[in-house]
């Protein structure tokens, strides 16, 4: 087995339902093209979504060095929409370079399908085709499903001590690979550490896993630990292996330690005298709730969203067609538009629906000095609009009113923001740490605006104009 030291439903007007849930896929390869001609292929693989007609990279795996029937460590976890046709690609290439250009790779072959034939099949195999559509000789691909339905996360912390000695011109370079037991009795690979070089006594850095990928979330389920010595040119030395469960890896914190015997099944055979091979270390075992955006939502979590608009130069004359901020009675221009698209997603999430509206980047009336913070009401003491539609007022009354200036500088709403947050931290919280609740609302809602801007190639919303 090669290794290298690798660098929920949303309501609808209509009342239907989204069907949405988060699947981790796993791939493996047998007999891949061997594109090397002193050794064997580093394969590697390439995983593609189909969307608007365009293939789009979502990640990759490892390179599996000198080996043609690679079983990846690297999992995809990818939303399944019940509703929608994802198209996945495949697509694996030998390394040849450290380039990240796929084209510097030779290509191994690919493979196609909907992401709901791999988890309605939970397992499956399928050939390799060449860009062509020939066979990739007898290369295959497999591919494994897992709905990821618990939002518990495994942290663990390991180590080795006094592990057998393997190189001969030094100790050994130990790495630890964790599997567990899939309903056709078959162990699938779920998490590989890095390697740690030269010593009997390693420390790997801690690392977290969801706790359905590494044992389907029954905490009594056994896992294997396999401990290897890593070389360079795949040939990796087996040096033990042990059986546990998160049970009782879970006994393991700060103050005590759980040791297991690493067990080499050939040597014990073969010696008497035989005791083990070195002690695998569970240095502490954490158990947390990775919790999602709707378990905020409904623990009564309520958002406040405050709209900061550039009112800088750059913009473009408001009476120029080319200006996001055209003025035109016909349609939105394109800051409407944004204005809409996010705040009428987001104000189903506050309870009064008054949202604080500011601008920056103008000269005001009546002196014509120029404000990077002011609210586009006029009303500095009460910069509330009522709802998505009182913002669209006030926008659309403010505009006539100023003069684009600038600079780009929204640190002033910012901060003016963040204000109202410090305050808010202090209040009762919802069902789950503060941190974790802003980590949460920051990473998922913004995918909002991102997309919005994508869908219209506008500029990225950090650049000028904002």
């Amino acid at each position: 087995m090669a290794h290298t030291e690798t660098p929920t439903p949303t309501p609808l007007a209509s009342s239907v339902q989204y069907c949405v849930c988060k699947v981790e896929l796993s791939v493996s390869g047998q007999n891949l093209l061997d594109r090397d001609v002193t050794s064997k292929s580093d394969p590697f693989c390439v995983v593609f979504l189909e969307i608007n007609g365009k293939w789009s990279e979502i990640g990759r795996t490892e390179t599996a060095v000198n080996n043609l029937n690679p079983v990846f460590a690297k999992k995809f976890v990818v939303d399944y929409h019940f509703e929608e046709v994802q198209k996945l690609k495949f697509a694996l290439f030998d390394q040849d370079k450290s380039s990240k250009q796929l084209y510097e790779h030779d290509f191994l072959g690919e493979f196609s399908c909907t992401l709901g034939v791999i988890v309605s099949c939970k397992k499956m195999t399928r050939p390799l085709v060449l860009t062509n559509g020939k066979p990739a000789g007898k290369g295959t691909i497999m591919i494994c499903a897992q709905e990821i339905s618990d939002n518990r996360v495994i942290t663990l912390s390991m180590a080795g001590r006094k592990l057998d000695k393997k190189d001969l011109f030094g100790k050994s370079d130990p790495y630890l690979e964790f599997y567990k037991e899939e309903e056709d009795a078959k162990w699938m690979l779920v998490h590989r550490t890095e390697v740690i070089k030269n010593t009997l006594d390693p420390i790997w850095k801690p690392f977290s896993m969801p706790l359905v990928s590494l044992c389907d979330a029954h905490v009594d389920k056994t896992i294997k630990v396999l401990c290897y010595d890593y070389d360079n040119d795949g040939g990796h030395d087996f040096i033990g292996e042990c059986e546990t469960t998160v049970t009782k890896m879970s006994e393991a914190n700060d103050v005590v330690e759980i040791e297991f015997e690493c067990i080499n099944p050939k040597k014990q055979k073969k010696k008497k005298t035989y005791k083990n091979s070195g002690i695998i270390v569970v240095k502490s075992c954490k158990i947390t709730r990775n919790y999602s955006f709707l378990d905020y939502i409904l623990g009564g979590c309520q958002l406040m969203f405050t709209v900061g608009i550039d009112f800088t130069a750059s913009n473009g004359n408001p009476r120029d067609a080319s200006s996001l901020h055209y003025i035109n009675s016909m349609e939105s221009n394109e800051y409407l538009a944004a204005i809409w698209a996010v705040g009428q997603i987001i104000q189903d999430y506050d309870s009064d629906k008054m949202f604080p509206a500011l601008g920056f980047g103008a000269q005001l009336p009546p002196d014509w000095k120029v404000s990077h913070e002011f609210a586009i009401n006029f009303n500095p003491t009460n910069p509330f609009c009522s709802g998505v539609e009182g913002i669209v007022e006030a926008y659309t009354a403010c505009l006539p009113l100023i003069r684009f200036y600038g600079p780009t500088n929204f640190s002033p709403i910012i901060n003016h923001v963040a204000k109202f947050a410090s305050q808010a931290i202090q209040q009762e919280a919802a069902a789950a740490p503060k941190e974790t609740l802003a980590k949460s609302v920051l990473a998922e809602l913004p995918q909002q605006v991102v997309q919005y801007f994508k869908q219209r190639n506008l500029p990225p919303v950090n650049s000028d104009p904002a």
